[in-house]
């Protein structure tokens, strides 16, 4: 494995070591002791899973407020993603600062998305799954939701009208939001 550095220095982009033949390839996708030795000592409790139909489906911005906050590790398994956390610790000096990484099942690529970020997708194209792992159990009371437009950040998604759920299309800007991570 190896790790990438991004603009955001607690996220990490995690590039596996694929070994290919002519039967076709494997990697492990998740390695507690090898990551730990990279500087990454999570411990993840829960897989998740999702499937998107449609090319231009966006989820996010989503985090989870403390005490229940999670840690990420997020790849996609089928087809492409625009993959982005978004720094919401206030007095952060990335605060507000975003960055993207394609994710795809092809280059075979996660990102490592600390607490206190936000984390969103868009999909690449039709029929994508994504797969990722969180360092906390799901707390439906702390599940918080950004818009995915919102002028503060400014994602630049590259989508005018994206596919979204009635909850990510509700959600409020970061401004009316109720954020509460701090550096």
């Amino acid at each position: 494995m190896k790790i990438i550095n991004t603009d955001l220095p607690e996220v990490k982009l995690i590039e596996p070591q694929v070994f290919g033949d002519n039967r076709g390839w494997f990697y492990e996708s998740y390695n507690y002791e090898k990551l730990k030795e990279l500087g990454i000592d999570t411990v993840f409790v829960q897989d998740n899973r999702s499937f998107s139909a449609e090319k231009g489906t966006l989820r996010g911005i989503h985090f989870q407020k403390a005490p229940y906050a999670q840690t990420k590790l997020i790849c996609c398994t089928k087809g492409e993603i625009l993959d982005v956390a978004v720094d919401l610790r206030k007095g952060s000096p990335t605060y507000l600062k975003w960055i993207s990484a394609v994710l795809t099942e092809e280059n075979k690529n996660m990102l490592y998305i600390p607490k206190g970020f936000g984390h969103g997708f868009l999909t690449l194209t039709d029929n994508v799954e994504v797969l990722y792992k969180v360092d906390g159990y799901y707390n439906k009371e702390s599940d918080r939701s950004i818009r995915f437009d919102d002028k503060e950040i400014g994602v630049n998604w590259g989508v005018v009208s994206p596919v979204l759920s009635e909850k990510d299309k509700n959600a409020p800007c970061l401004r009316d939001s109720d954020v509460d991570f701090i550096y």
